[in-house]
């Protein structure tokens, strides 16, 4: 077996991607904890705050893009490199930023595109790669798991931190960590990008593109997306000033995230295991309009630390379990020689959600007082994202012969 076509083993994937999705998500979920101690020692808005976070995921969303295809042409290790080193250079910024605008190059521009070069549109490409078709959407599944326990374990972490070290001396202590992505790296370092010589390819980028663009199921799947990033963005950033306007303490908010992030390994792990077995646009249904149901009864019951901790554990089942499938659906249909840069661009539609979500809210909260339209924008999504993923087709897209030859 040549350089060129040996594959990584399944372990050493799983774990070294786990481990780097696991520190990545694990600090991105917990920046919620920062919008009222930022705002308020620096004398910001929650929509200051608010549009800084969009950015992230905004930038997050379109650079991934690009690191999809660098990752594709080059292989993940160098990308998550450079991902590794934003990240800490970001989180270090965000500490020392005394201007609205600086706050949002640091913490939006810089970590949105170091969350691009070490989070799913990469890790899922190596997964893609080295990973069987009958275990593809299993170990997505394990990936975005670790996504999931990162949550857990980093949130009240996070929390700790403020409360002992002060918010700008947390930011910089997690800006260490950022860095132990680099050596992580080199577990997923593929010896099929080693040498001069790129993996050979059937289409060309512009090739890839043009066919899933122009695939109805490719758009149904970016429609669903984007009320993702929305949902799940909007929940994570604001459930924490939530529920600190409804009078409950902020160990019940830091309690709240990390209970997302523990149900969530289990629900990732298993939509990616039912993927195996099950259709995944209808996987895909159910999690979209479980999650309205949970929303709408959160917002219907007399609020308490016991219904907010319910409500965390319900969503947290369906949290990040819709990424497993979508991703494995593109795989499905289009192959895995363009995943990453493909799984960019349904990643960027739900990085414009997420822009939606957390500026929204931000922006309704300073105008209104309240959260209450965005939470009803959020369930009206959820029902349409259900309904938007049934019609998608899962067969493997068939190719012309000819499609494999660049045109003179």
């Amino acid at each position: 077996m040549t350089s060129h076509t040996k594959k990584l083993s399944l372990t050493q994937v799983l774990v070294c991607g786990a481990a780097i999705v696991t520190l990545s998500m694990g600090i991105r979920h917990g920046f919620g904890l920062w919008l009222q101690p930022v705002t308020q020692a620096q004398g910001w808005t929650r929509e200051t705050f608010s549009m800084a976070i969009a950015i992230q995921n905004l930038t997050w969303g379109f650079a991934g893009i690009f690191a999809g295809m660098l990752a594709d042409k080059f292989g993940a290790f160098r990308v998550i490199i450079g991902g590794a080193i934003l990240y800490a250079l970001g989180l270090f910024g965000m500490a020392h930023a005394p201007t609205p605008l600086l706050f949002a190059l640091t913490a939006g521009v810089l970590i949105g595109m170091a969350q691009a070069g070490t989070t799913y549109a990469v890790i899922y490409g190596v997964i893609g790669r080295n990973v069987s078709l009958e275990k593809r959407s299993w170990a997505m599944g394990v990936a975005a798991a670790a996504g999931s326990f990162g949550q857990f374990l980093m949130v009240p972490t996070e929390g700790f931190l403020i409360s002992n070290l002060g918010w700008q001396q947390a930011l910089v202590v997690l800006g260490a960590a950022a860095l132990l992505i680099a050596p992580l790296a080199w577990g997923l370092h593929e010896p099929r990008f080693a040498g001069a010589a790129a993996p050979k390819r059937e289409q060309t980028i512009l090739q890839a593109l043009k066919e899933a663009f122009s695939y109805p199921s490719f758009q149904l799947l970016m429609a669903g997306y984007f009320v993702c990033g929305f949902q799940v963005v909007f929940i994570g950033v604001h459930m924490p000033s939530y529920l600190r306007d409804k009078n409950l303490s902020p160990e019940v908010a830091s309690y709240a995230l990390a209970l997302i992030g523990l149900f969530n390994v289990f629900g990732t792990y298993a939509a990616g295991a039912l993927g195996q077995r099950l259709q995944k646009k209808n996987i895909l249904a159910f999690i979209y309009f479980a999650r309205s149901i949970a929303i709408t009864l959160f917002l219907l019951v007399p609020l308490s630390p016991l219904s907010v901790y319910i409500f965390s554990a319900v969503m947290g089942l369906l949290w990040l379990s819709t990424v497993p499938p979508t991703n494995a659906v593109v795989a499905q249909i289009f192959g895995v020689a363009h995943l990453s840069m493909l799984s960019g661009f349904v990643f960027f539609s739900h990085q414009i959600g997420s822009f939606m979500g957390v500026w929204l809210g931000g922006y309704l909260y300073d105008k209104t007082g309240s959260y209450d339209i965005v939470w009803y924008i959020a369930i009206a999504l959820g029902v349409a994202a259900a309904l938007v993923n049934l019609p998608v087709r899962e067969a493997t897209i068939q190719r012309r012969k000819a499609q494999s030859v660049a045109s003179a």
